[in-house]
């Protein structure tokens, strides 16, 4: 079978639905957790350090989404056309968009791209990019969420045709314990353990779970202190996340920033300052300046205190793919 050829006959024999075209799909999440297990009922894909994305295309019309419904079609213009260029003309599929640093995802590296509006300007960053897609929501007027994710992943490799920049996303399975062993050897972020037979469900399920071989987190950045000697920009970053809809403080991060940003963010975290700390309660931090807490942080840590704060925290870069109002401290289940 060539790729987009998915006769609706098979689409039929599977279960699949008919159902127009959605206007939005929110992506199902992962729960982190601390086991760690090998399963036949289970499959175990790499964890991506990138910038979710969802794709939407009904004839010409194509939108790239983040899960916070950003459209970042001319942010990457190539991915945009490459699945343009796709014989499937109806679908819906679910990926992670990455750029690499040597042969590991870095976000870091993908945060200069992320920063690019302008489709040219995208195209000439010479950040390159790859969108590792895993899922497929929709294809040929058929909702197939409710379908085992082994036969969505087949209909996705059937449908699509993959080369650079687009590629599938490959997993093992059963033997989670071993992949999670050499994902952690070879400097990658963790695995993704998905329950084979499970249907795709909007929102965080334990059908999905993280195994993180390193700590990290989105989090709130809430103000910022004063640079000290020849330093731009700020010192460091002030830190927080939402615990029953109370923001508390995690910290703070003064590492992981270039001249660059500590530059143009100051400017950018003068346009939303406020006279009060967001933060209840409110850190004693001498020379503290307080934000509007609006931006999303991603921060690298080797532990929390038994205080509730970030030990030897790094900052990676921004998110701009989850609302401030949405972060939460995770916690092992």
């Amino acid at each position: 079978m060539m790729a987009g050829d998915m006769p609706v006959a098979e689409m039929d024999r599977l279960g699949a639905q008919a159902a127009a075209h959605p206007e939005w799909c929110a992506p199902m999440l992962a729960v982190l957790t601390e086991e760690r297990f090998s399963d036949p009922d289970w499959l175990f894909e790499r964890k991506f350090d990138g910038e979710r994305v969802l794709v939407f295309r009904e004839a010409d019309h194509l939108r790239l989404l983040t899960r916070n419904r950003k459209d970042v079609s001319d942010t990457y213009p190539e991915l945009a056309e490459a699945l343009a260029c796709q014989p499937v003309q109806d679908f819906v599929a679910d990926g992670e968009v990455v750029a690499f640093d040597g042969k590991v995802t870095s976000f870091a590296c993908l945060q200069r791209r992320m920063q690019i509006k302008d489709a040219a300007d995208a195209r000439a960053s010479g950040i390159h990019v790859f969108f590792y897609l895993f899922d497929l929501l929709h294809v040929s007027g058929r909702n197939i969420e409710g379908l085992p994710l082994r036969q969505r992943k087949n209909l996705l490799r059937k449908v699509f045709r993959f080369c650079d920049p687009l590629r599938y996303t490959q997993h093992r399975n059963e033997l989670g314990k071993d992949y999670f062993q050499m994902a952690c050897e070879k400097g990658w972020e963790g695995i993704i353990a998905k329950r084979a037979d499970a249907p795709y469900r909007h929102g965080r399920s334990r059908d999905w779970l993280k195994f993180k071989c390193a700590k990290g987190q989105e989090l709130v950045i809430c103000g910022f202190t004063p640079p000290k000697g020849e330093r731009k920009g700020f010192g460091a970053l002030l830190l927080g996340y939402y615990e029953e809809g109370i923001l508390r403080y995690a910290g703070k991060v003064g590492t992981g920033f270039d001249d660059a940003f500590l530059d143009d963010f100051r400017k950018r975290l003068e346009k939303r300052r406020r006279d009060t700390s967001p933060l209840d309660p409110a850190p004693d931090v001498a020379g503290a300046i307080w934000v509007r807490p609006e931006f999303v942080a991603e921060i690298g840590f080797t532990e929390w205190t038994e205080h509730g704060k970030l030990r030897h925290p790094r900052f990676l870069g921004l998110r701009r793919d989850k609302a401030a109002e949405d972060v939460v401290r995770e916690r092992p289940s």
